[in-house]
């Protein structure tokens, strides 16, 4: 007979998710997928708000990564109002940006991968995890928490707090810079660019141990989406999309954010609430395409700081005759590729005069009656879109996450390494962890990612004093 195997919950992300794996007689995969089985309104539950709120509300989506939320949320405000920010205001938004991917990046490696990769995917669970590798390499854990704090005091100091800060506003920003402030954060520059070599040199390692395992990690030819700069730098604010296939050609370029809506789609399942965004020109399944930190270092001509281009050449290497790096296991390495492009830059931002300009905010009235907002989010690509009435008072809200621009590659990733590592066999808890593993590679935020309208499911049974089901109920 045939049988699912479930893994829930799914350890180590962010958010309630599960997995099931689906064996036919003989007890080979015929399916496997990766359902996203909480449920919130954000977008739903906004209209009515002033324009003016949402960056205080949206932030709130998440506690990773409130900061993406917060500045997106005030570009789609700069959009209505119609201004073009201050040039200080722009660059104290773009440190928080980097402060953002720092601590964000730092925890997926750090305290929910590293594990796996410096205790094995075979260890014990009870002590895989933050906890354990800090019994195993104190140091190496240490300093992983210090990079990530590192990023969470930009925030602070920036924002006045870690998390869930309205310090953004449409129009700019709410408090300018000043030199003591600064200061105090260049003074920890040396010790963030060291641990993000330290991190680097220890992948490598990883890479060499775990050169077996790693080709079955999502190994697949997809679409990469992402920002870059106007001359195809590596972007993390502003710039415009462009779509790269997975032989590493680029198949759309210099797309302007206010037309996402021509070239993506969303598509959704009975069984998950997250949606299924993909690329309308090939259509729902053949349009998957990755985002994040994968696809950003793949689809980018170069990155302007020096020691990360110098890990980004390294990184496109991987590819060899491909053309783009396709392997969902290596978005590890471009995470932290990504992390010390984001101290090298902050670096630079923090020596630039101009950040300590008084100039910060752009004031006006409402001038359109919509306005989308993208940056890149540690997880990918983020876009906020608002529609207001004259007042200012929202009448629709769409939020497009990065992690749900991920889901046909993460349930491909979950269904490749179901099928290399169950045949019918015992399923061992490592193999289930390697599973597992594979939805980390995304490092998903599932709070971010689930929005949508509609009726809720419910199973209700009534159940006798005998304990029998007597009657039964499935919406």
């Amino acid at each position: 007979m045939s049988k699912t195997i479930t893994i829930a919950p799914v350890t180590r992300i962010e958010g309630h998710a599960k997995i099931t794996i689906h064996l036919d007689d003989r007890g080979n995969v015929i399916d496997a997928r990766f359902h996203v089985n909480e449920f919130r309104g954000f977008e739903k539950f906004c209209e009515g708000r002033l324009m003016w709120e949402m960056g205080g509300i949206t932030s709130r989506i998440c506690g990773i990564c409130p900061t993406s939320h917060l500045i997106t949320s005030a570009k789609a405000g700069d959009d209505i109002l119609a201004v073009a920010i201050p040039e200080t205001a722009e660059n104290l938004r773009r440190l928080i940006t980097l402060a953002q991917w720092i601590q964000s990046h730092a925890l997926s490696f750090f305290h929910l991968s590293s594990p796996d990769f410096l205790l094995g995917f075979d260890s014990d669970p009870a002590t895989r995890n933050i906890f354990g590798l800090v019994a195993k390499d104190k140091e190496f854990a240490k300093r992983g928490i210090r990079l990530r704090k590192f990023g969470q005091e930009i925030i602070e100091v920036l924002g006045s707090r870690r998390i869930h800060t309205p310090w953004a506003v449409a129009g700019g920003v709410r408090e300018p810079f000043d030199a003591a402030k600064r200061d105090h954060l260049l003074a920890w520059i040396p010790e963030a660019k060291e641990t993000a070599q330290l991190a680097l040199k220890t992948l490598r390692g990883i890479h060499e141990k775990f050169a077996a395992d790693i080709p079955n990690f999502g190994s697949f030819r997809s679409m990469f989406v992402g920002l870059v700069a106007p001359d195809g730098a590596l972007e993390y604010y502003d710039g415009t999309l462009r779509v790269m296939d997975g032989s590493g050609n680029i198949i759309a370029d210099k797309i302007d954010i206010h037309k996402y809506a021509d070239y993506f789609g969303e598509a959704s399942e009975s069984w998950s609430y997250l949606k299924f965004p993909y690329y309308k020109p090939l259509g729902y399944q053949k349009g998957m395409y990755r985002v994040g930190p994968l696809a950003r270092v793949n689809i980018c001509d170069y990155i302007d700081t020096p020691l990360a281009e110098q890990e980004r050449r390294v990184f496109k290497s991987l590819a060899g005759d491909a053309g783009a790096v396709n392997n969902s296991f290596y978005y590890h390495y471009a995470r932290l590729i990504e992390i010390l492009f984001a101290i090298e830059k902050a670096e630079m931002l923090l020596n630039d005069p101009a950040i300590l300009g008084k100039d910060i905010r752009a004031r006006a009235m409402i001038n359109r009656r919509q306005g989308i907002g993208a940056s890149e989010a540690p997880r990918g690509t983020l876009f906020h879109k608002y529609e207001v009435d004259e007042n200012g008072v929202l009448q629709k809200v769409n939020l497009i996450i990065a992690t749900a621009q991920n889901n046909l590659a993460m349930n491909r990733t979950v269904q490749q390494l179901a099928i290399q590592y169950i045949d019918g066999n015992a399923i061992t808890e490592g193999i289930l962890n390697r599973i597992e593993a594979g939805i980390r590679c995304f490092d998903p935020c599932l709070s971010c990612s689930t929005h949508a309208a509609g009726q809720m499911p419910i199973h209700v049974q009534i159940i006798n004093a005998e304990g029998k089901v007597v009657g039964e109920r499935i919406r």
